[in-house]
Order: C-alpha cells, then structure tokens, then sequence
C-alpha cells in the first residue's frame, strides 16, 4: 500500500528518512548488535544516544547554558501540574491567558495547588484568536505567567510574547516546538510533548531556567520534583529510550537535511500560505480563525454545513489525506502540517479541495 498524507494534530507524520534510518537500525545500531529497544539504559551506547540528543536540541534551539533540558515522560498534561507544584511557591499564584483547551486544562490544574488569574480569553468567540493583553491587568507577584503557544484544536497562535517583566514566562509548546526559532532566554519554562514534531508519542520535553529548579511544595512527589531529574540527568528511572533516540533522528534530519530552524520556518510559511491563500480565496471552504493569528501547523476549516463536511473527509481519506476531521468539540476540518508534512503533500490537499469545490459546489 502507498503511503498517505498524514493530516494528524498528533501522534503526527515522521520525515520518511528518519523512519528508514529507524527501520535499518531496528536490529542492530551503531553497531552494537542489539536494537535501541533492547539497550540498557545505563549503558554506554545508550548514554551516547541520549547526549547526542540533547546536544543537537540545544544547538537547534540555542539553548542558554543556565538551562537544564529534561526528558521526562507523562505528556504535556503531566506539565500542568508539575509547573505549579515547582514554581507557584512565593505567593502561591500564577496567571493563566485561556486560549483553548490546553491553556484551560493547565489553568485548572493549577487552581488545585494555589491562586490562578485569568488575565484573558477567547472564549467568547469559540478561541479564535488570541487576545490582546495589558501588562498593567499582570499580576506583579505572580510566581509565573502561562501560555499555551500553538493552539491544537483552534490553529491560534501567538505572534508577539507577553512582556512578564521579572515573572517567569511559562509556555506549552507541544505543536509549535522546532517549526520556527524561539528566543529560549525569554521564558522560565518551556513544554512540549513530543509526538506532533519531535518524535513518537512518549517523551517529554522540558527546558527549565536552573534557578527555578530546587524550590517545589514539600507535598510534590518525587517524580513531580524537576531537581530530581535535574540531578540524576533525566535518567531517575527508566526514560522513554527509543523515543529519544528517535528525537535525535529527527534533529539530525533538520540540522542537516532541512538546514536549521530558520530554514524550517522558511518551508512552513510557505505551506500554511499554500492552504490560507487557498481558503482566502475559495467560495465554499473557508478558514475559522483570525487572519494575524494563524497559525503555521494547524488549520482549521469548515464549509458552513456538516453534510458537505463529513463528505470532503470521507472523499479525502479516499484519496489518500487522512485525519483531516476537526476536533470533536469544534467540528468541520483542521489540517496539521507538522514539520514531517512534505510541501508536495500540501500542494497535493489542495489540489483535491479545488477539484472537490468543483464538483461540490
């Protein structure tokens, strides 16, 4: 069977080179006569895996030194409570910016621990675009001020940071992280899960300023608390070994096929464009987000009638675009275009749209 056009919000599309290389080294890598999956943790090959990774995603992402990379597991969900539990430990109080779900789920969780202030919202217009932000209404005292960078389910995504001041700025970057360069010095925290551009689902990723770390609530457990595994080099127990390795694949692949992060956003404007020009222009499809704050990896779209919409998924996955349905609590259409998505594969979407207004319309 040929291959599909992975249209996922995640677990996403890999680069076909990565899983090649993953699929000649599955019984046997770097020559030690054993699969990554069979390696002991403790081990010297493994242990070289493992630095090389973090190596290259400090080096992509130009990561300061007075930042500790930590390869944790649990997802992005188990980062809404192990950012309070850590950093919400002066005032006991954050403030949260609600511009989807996930931004709604860390808001919550946070509640549990201390006070959190929502500062804004997008609620009021289904979270289709980011709300513009006051730093007098920022709470001066606030432990940390948290962010949901790329919104997932709504295709929002912010285009100028909140000025925090000394407040560490805390950010989930799960669908956004290496699609574009980030100036890592301007937040406290960054968190990504890894499996919609980095890897397979599994890993977690955590770049943390060191003073931040060492300070949690007495009641964290000790797998919550980031100096533990600051301490024991992301390795206190057992961590997610062939997702790391296949991490590290995929920096190599944009370190040296895609040619670093300015190059990577390079080929995702001119994707997202492709798709946004198309929908800007067509007379059944149209786009549901505000035009200045779209996002580069996830597109929302609907027809404006559910009939036409679950017929365009079904024709599609046809046709070889898979994963095409929006989220069960918006409906209509959302295209992911992760990093791993070929341009080819846009092009070819949209193609298929034009010819299905054609015949549609």
């Amino acid at each position: 069977m040929a291959r599909v056009y992975n249209f996922s919000a995640g677990p996403s599309c890999l680069p076909e080179a990565v899983l090649k290389r993953a699929a000649a080294e599955m019984l046997d890598c770097n020559g030690s006569g054993q699969s990554v999956m069979e390696m002991s943790h403790r081990s010297k090959e493994y242990q070289a895996i493992f630095d090389n990774c973090e190596a290259l995603i400090r080096e992509m992402m130009n990561i300061p030194e007075n930042y500790e990379v930590l390869f944790l597991q649990g997802g992005a969900s188990s980062q809404f409570a192990m950012v309070p539990m850590n950093l919400m430990n002066k005032n006991n109080k954050a403030d949260f910016v609600i511009t989807g779900q996930w931004a709604n789920k860390a808001y919550q969780e946070a509640s549990r621990y201390g006070t959190a202030n929502v500062i804004a919202s997008s609620k009021d217009k289904t979270f289709s675009y980011i709300p513009k932000l006051d730093s007098a209404t920022f709470s001066k005292d606030a432990d940390y001020f948290h962010i949901c960078m790329n919104n997932t389910i709504y295709g929002t995504t912010y285009k100028t940071l909140p000025d925090t001041g000394d407040v560490p700025l805390v950010a989930d970057i799960s669908s956004c992280i290496l699609s574009e360069p980030i100036d890592v010095s301007k937040f406290g925290v960054l968190y990504a899960g890894a499996q919609k551009n980095l890897a397979p689902a599994g890993l977690t990723l955590v770049i943390i300023r060191k003073d931040l770390i060492g300070n949690a609530m007495d009641k964290t457990p000790t797998m919550f608390n980031y100096k533990t595994h600051s301490e024991n080099g992301s390795m206190f127990n057992t961590p997610p070994c062939y997702t790391i390795y296949v991490a590290g694949l995929v920096l190599e692949w944009i370190k040296k096929e895609i040619g670093g992060l300015d190059k990577m956003k390079e080929i995702n404007e001119k994707k997202a464009n492709l798709i946004y020009n198309f929908l800007d222009n067509s007379k059944m499809f149209k786009g549901t987000v505000v035009a200045a704050d779209r996002s580069l990896m996830n597109i929302p779209f609907v027809t404006g009638n559910d009939e036409l919409d679950s017929k365009f998924v079904s024709e599609a996955k046809k046709a070889g675009f898979i994963n095409l349905k929006g989220h069960r609590s918006v409906g209509g259409m959302r295209a992911s275009i992760y990093n791993a998505m070929p341009v080819e594969g846009v092009e070819k979407l949209v193609a298929f749209m034009s010819e299905f207004e054609k015949q549609n319309g």
